[in-house]
């Protein structure tokens, strides 16, 4: 069967589910991101009517797609974990030595399972200690629902395409969330860059799936990395504090700069 032929089956089961595709031409299905698992998913939330309408890709990450979507006339964001083709090694890496999901099966599906509520998790933490992230609604197997970023249909940019009009006030935004997240929610995001951190009215910390708790083996590690990727990002911008400085004002450990 035919790539096209594909596509065309997919929107016609959506549309059977009582989905409104908006932007027809603009929805580009695959057949690694809709799979059996998903239009379950999808039927149980459109069923739950937590969306009545999807629109076009907004995010291609590399384990999910994120969509455009509508639930009574409001954007919401639709993640999309591809259960085929995510990165089962790198994710593994993640949950391991996560307290919270010590129980998980070692089959790809469940790890995708797993990893759609750890990230609902770690953004209800998130919200919950006041730090900017996109509103958890609801998940599902691997869909994640969430409040919109941006303006219209239009996602706030990633920071990094932002030209800041005052970068060392946002640099110690930053600094502060990953100090509040730590601090406050327990978390260390595991991943933070100028990549996922979105810039609309101020920034916001997005993709929070491999965010671990500060007792995890490597939430150290991860806040160091952390830590040093934003350090790097406004150091052409603004003056930084060394990542040391950082490091021990956030753990209170004593970390000597070699």
């Amino acid at each position: 069967m035919s790539q096209e032929r594909k596509e065309e089956q997919f929107d016609k089961r959506l549309a059977e589910m009582g989905i409104r595709i908006k932007d027809a031409n603009m929805f580009k299905v695959r057949e690694n991101v809709f799979d059996e698992v998903t239009l379950l998913a999808l039927y149980k939330l459109v069923h739950k009517k937590w969306f009545t309408v999807i629109g076009g890709s907004i995010s291609t990450g590399k384990e999910a797609n994120v969509f455009y979507g509508e639930r009574e006339d409001t954007a919401i964001a639709i993640k999309i974990y591809r259960i085929q083709s995510a990165n089962f090694t790198t994710m593994s890496s993640y949950i391991t030595g996560d307290r919270r999901f010590t129980h998980v099966k070692k089959s790809r599906k469940d790890l995708i399972f797993a990893w759609t509520r750890k990230e609902f998790s770690n953004l209800v933490r998130a919200r919950d200690a006041g730090i900017p992230v996109p509103e958890p609604l609801v998940w599902d197997r691997n869909i994640l629902i969430m409040s919109f970023l941006g303006e219209g249909e239009c996602p706030f940019p990633q920071i990094r395409n932002v030209t800041l009009s005052e970068p060392a006030q946002e640099y110690e935004t930053i600094m502060n969330m990953i100090d509040i997240l730590y601090k406050k929610a327990e978390l260390v995001h595991g991943d933070l860059s100028e990549f996922n951190i979105l810039y609309g009215d101020k920034p916001y910390l997005i993709d929070m799936g491999q965010s671990v708790t500060r007792d995890h083996p490597r939430a150290l590690q991860f806040l160091m990395r952390d830590i040093r990727n934003i350090n790097r990002f406004f150091q052409k911008q603004c003056d930084v504090k060394t990542e040391y400085d950082v490091f021990n004002a956030v753990t209170g450990l004593n970390v000597a700069e070699p």
